[in-house]
């Protein structure tokens, strides 16, 4: 896998705090969740780490209830993300899925991609229409808005990523973090990225990622395909193909 960015230029977007530490200085105790507070994240983010992929695929899936319920972003949302994205390197990220030889990396961008998009300018855009301040700095979805750029370059290393489907998968989270103004340098270069998604993947929830993407950076999305507005297919962090699905 080649994790250079020498064909975007020098980085300039923040680094991500180590896992470690998101981990251990976090106040998960004092942070919302839809069902209380976060004490019991350290927990489930700590179990992303071991060597058994059903026990991966359990955390990642508590941890979309415990920090996403009906794609809601809660203030515990924000560190969790940072601790699934720097863990995108760790070696336990390549453990294989059974039955799919998909390593688990796959998943963790999954579940970035579906968690970003939560606080979409799509998604927020129809919120603001009804809650005025919806997006007010200091709110908890425009602070998570705020860590795109620092989640972006967590995933960009991955865009050329020797498996497809961790490729795909990271191609779609940074398309969808890439709304922010901070990486507009990039849209060009990720333009290319979602042409090959349209011209290679079946998966329609992607496909219709790529499209917005090119529309809204006026890069001309092939005309072949209607963009129906309803048709993003992911449930509450679910993960694209199934990945969170039997059997494991």
């Amino acid at each position: 896998m080649n994790h250079s960015r020498s064909n975007l230029g020098a980085p300039c977007e923040p680094f991500l705090p180590p896992y470690q530490v998101v981990l251990s200085e976090t106040e998960w105790g004092s942070l919302e969740t839809p069902f209380g507070n976060g004490e019991d994240l350290p927990e489930v983010l700590t179990r992303l780490l071991t060597p058994d992929p059903k026990v991966q695929v359990n955390a990642l899936s508590e941890l979309g209830e415990m920090v996403g319920h009906q794609n809601t972003i809660y203030e515990a949302t924000a560190p969790a993300a940072m601790y699934v994205a720097g863990i995108l390197t760790h070696p336990a990220a390549t453990t294989p899925r059974p039955y799919r030889n998909v390593p688990i990396r796959a998943a963790l961008l999954n579940w970035l991609a579906s968690t970003a998009y939560d606080a979409s300018d799509e998604i927020v855009g129809r919120t603001e229409q009804y809650s005025p301040g919806f997006l007010a700095p200091g709110t908890i979805v425009a602070s998570f808005r705020d860590l795109r750029p620092m989640l972006y370059r967590a995933v960009s290393p991955f865009l050329r990523d020797s498996h497809e489907d961790v490729r795909e998968a990271a191609v779609i989270a940074a398309l969808i973090l890439a709304e922010h103004s901070a990486l507009a340098g990039h849209r060009d270069h990720l333009a290319v990225h979602a042409r090959a998604i349209l011209d290679t993947s079946g998966e329609e929830p992607n496909r219709r990622v790529a499209r917005k993407a090119l529309d809204a950076w006026g890069h001309g999305a092939p005309d072949s395909e209607p963009l129906l507005e309803e048709s993003w297919a992911w449930g509450p962090h679910s993960d694209g193909p199934s990945y969170l699905e039997p059997p494991f």
